[in-house]
């Protein structure tokens, strides 16, 4: 097994320029969202910064923050 990779810091000396950190992903009520595998929805409620309640029709999930599969149509 391996070890997942911890993120590489930037020292303040590199010649190179610092990584870009993204903000992250904001959702609000009535937002129009898809998923890579629930499809098209609609966001129902939002924690912040936690977890995005949605519905898609049939089933209504509750999407974790990073949000990796989901975007903001």
């Amino acid at each position: 097994m391996t070890k997942p990779h911890a993120p590489k810091r930037h020292l303040p000396t590199s010649p190179f320029k610092p990584p870009v950190t993204l903000p992250p992903k904001q959702f609000a009520i009535g937002d129009q969202v898809t998923h890579d595998v629930h499809g098209l929805g609609r966001v129902i409620g939002v924690e912040d910064g936690i977890a995005a309640v949605v519905d898609f029709g049939s089933t209504q999930e509750r999407i974790v923050s990073p949000y990796a599969r989901m975007s903001k149509l």
